[in-house]
């Protein structure tokens, strides 16, 4: 596991985490990193949820890549979260690399990393280990929740889980359940780690290895799934790369065999292999309808959130069909729900790019609730 250079929340064995599983997870730690200021009566905070492969540092340098955070476009002073009136909060998950218990972790029953002994988490254990950093932190309500892609799941889970702590809620490019497509691809790529000879049963950290060649493929497969075939077109087209003609070999010819391969060689030296396991698995097990008597309306029966709902028009990972059920789930129970499709030929990652359509929706619907929560007035808008 990576040293964070961010903020730890530690949690000590006198406070189990009950997971779904049914196992106790006792001490842990949660990772975090804070932007802005939290106001007196701690009425304006944001936890942002992050996506699979992403971590805590959504609006600051990584330290391991030393690139701009993750959602640095989103976050910021005078960007649509805006850290000069929001407190923002971004934990690394449960399960995570980045500082967060996880799999990399020391066991404390054996003193030598967790691997495979670490237990299964869902999504529900996430935000539950999330739920007890709002404790440390003392904030009772979050002013918002906000999330793209595994993190609008993990939204929608706070939304259902902890009703009266969510003000508001903005689920972006995300689903109620994972599809058995997307299963498909995570045990395609869950297969490509195991399958490297580094792997050695997820027990790699005692020999200093790293699955990089398994754990690379998993990240290119994925990787194809969050963008579209027009963004893809657009950008590369069957271009060769570096050279003028066909080499009849397995080089990489053409540039976008050349992208994937770069995305997966510089994924390996800040993901770890075992963590990628655990975190895809707690994907496929999301299923809101779970605990919802198979109605996912009842997962949202009750609740006084303030939903803006977020969907790309390319988005094949998690189409707009599926944003449509949230919203009509979120209907039935009366709720207050708004629902954007953005257009945009970008495919799943859209959300983290530039796109200012999606920019203006997320600021007007937090200039909105934040009228309604009672807090102050924006400053000048800088985009």
């Amino acid at each position: 596991m990576h040293s964070p250079t961010s903020k730890v929340a530690r949690f000590d064995a006198g406070a189990p985490l009950r997971l779904a599983c049914q196992q106790d997870l006792a001490p842990f730690s949660i990772a975090y990193e804070t932007y802005g200021a939290l106001n007196s009566d701690k009425s304006n905070a944001i936890l942002i949820c992050h996506a699979l492969t992403a971590d805590q540092y959504v609006a600051s340098a990584h330290p391991i890549t030393g690139k701009p955070g993750w959602w640095d476009n989103m976050v910021g002073s005078g960007k649509p979260i805006d850290t000069d009136r929001f407190y923002v909060i971004c934990s690394n998950v449960l399960g995570g690399c980045m500082g967060s218990t996880g799999p990399a972790s020391i066991d404390p029953a054996s003193g030598v990393p967790y691997g495979l002994n670490f237990p299964v988490i869902t999504l529900g254990d996430m935000v539950e280990a999330q739920a007890r950093l709002m404790d440390y932190l003392g904030i009772d309500q979050l002013f918002a929740v906000i999330g793209g892609s595994m993190g609008g799941m993990q939204v929608l889970e706070w939304a259902s889980r902890f009703k009266d702590r969510v003000f508001a809620a903005v689920p972006i490019a995300t689903a109620a359940w994972h599809s058995s497509q997307n299963i498909a691809f995570h045990e395609v790529g869950r297969q490509a780690v195991m399958a490297d000879p580094e792997w050695k049963g997820g027990n790699y950290y005692a020999s200093g290895t790293i699955p990089r060649n398994g754990l690379a493929v998993a990240r290119m497969a994925a990787h194809i799934t969050y963008l579209s075939e027009e963004a893809l077109h657009r950008k590369f087209g069957r271009s060769l790369q570096d050279r003028s003609e066909k080499t009849f070999s397995f080089s990489a010819d053409f540039q976008v065999e050349s992208y994937l391969r770069h995305q997966g060689s510089t994924f390996v030296d800040r993901f770890d292999a075992n963590s990628y396991l655990y975190i895809t698995r707690a994907l496929d097990y999301f299923d809101l309808r779970e605990n919802a008597g198979g109605v996912l309306a009842n997962a949202f029966r009750g609740t006084k959130t303030r939903f803006c709902v977020v969907s790309f028009t390319s988005d094949w990972l998690y189409p707009t069909r599926e944003s449509r059920t949230i919203v009509q789930a979120l209907n039935a129970v009366a709720a207050n729900v708004s629902f954007v499709e953005i257009e945009s030929d970008k495919g799943h990652d859209a959300f983290l790019l530039e796109e200012p359509t999606f920019f203006a929706t997320v600021r007007g619907f937090l200039n909105a609730a934040a009228v309604k929560r009672g807090l102050s007035a924006p400053k000048e808008v800088k985009r």
